[in-house]
């Protein structure tokens, strides 16, 4: 399991190999070839190592045959709340809110009537 530095996403992958008996990246190649992703050593190193950012819907269905999970097994998502209230931080005291702002009355001014 990892998890990328804001701690929102939590990469599953690795366990749910380890609880199929795989415990090498290289094991995960041939079942990803009979689903018909073919992927580098490379790539499924990375894939299995490091949470990705990106991931494609075809590797994501292909894993979640493989291991007949969802991609809820393989993703979790959490901590989001927390990034919301560091943005919220982020303002800062000398900062107006909103609580703080108050309208202004607007002034209309009419043309005067022309006369005749």
């Amino acid at each position: 399991m990892t998890t990328n530095s804001d701690d929102q996403v939590q990469w599953n992958l690795r366990a749910m190999m380890s609880a199929a008996g795989m415990f090498q990246t290289t094991d995960l190649r041939g079942p990803l070839q009979k689903q018909g992703v073919v992927l580098s050593r490379e790539q499924v190193f990375r894939l299995v190592t490091k949470t990705p950012d990106r991931l494609n819907m075809t590797v994501l269905a292909a894993l979640c045959r493989i291991f007949s999970c969802t991609p809820n097994d393989l993703i979790e998502i959490r901590a989001v709340a927390t990034s919301a209230k560091r943005r919220a931080n982020a303002i800062g005291p000398t900062k107006a809110s909103i609580g703080e702002l108050r309208p202004i009355p607007a002034r209309l001014h009419r043309p005067a009537e022309p006369n005749g």
